[in-house]
């Protein structure tokens, strides 16, 4: 039993990347999705699908890595709110990450989404997870 879904996603990636596996199957649930689109809209993974089986679903992730080097295009990733201490900001009081560099997803009521889209649309929520 998982207690904490979003950090078994981003350990599953962080994982993968380690043992430098090209794709990674992650259960499915629509947070997860929209993390996934998320990760993919911003340049962090290659491709994306997911597929429905006799339970929830999966998602499956082709991770992108530096053509040269065979380095993974994320560095860190990192869990910020968990079950034991949810972490909210309002939208001023969202950090950057990597002074910009990077991403922070937030939940908010407008949905998933990154830390500069949240402060465009004024609002702020839970944040969730640090990528860069």
């Amino acid at each position: 039993m998982v207690t904490d879904p979003i950090a078994d996603f981003l350990t599953r990636i962080r994982n993968a990347q380690m043992a430098r596996h090209r794709i990674v199957e992650i259960p499915a649930s629509n947070v997860k999705k929209r993390l996934t689109e998320i990760l993919y809209d911003k340049g962090y993974i290659l491709k994306y699908k997911f597929e429905d089986d006799s339970k929830q679903g999966l998602i499956k992730i082709a991770l992108k890595y530096d053509a040269q080097t065979k380095e993974p295009a994320i560095k860190s990733l990192e869990r910020i709110s968990r079950p034991g201490l949810r972490q909210y900001a309002k939208p001023a009081e969202i950090r950057r990450v990597q002074n910009g560099l990077g991403i922070a997803i937030v939940s908010t009521s407008k949905g998933v989404m990154t830390d500069k889209e949240a402060r465009t649309q004024n609002v702020g929520g839970e944040v969730m997870c640090n990528i860069y």
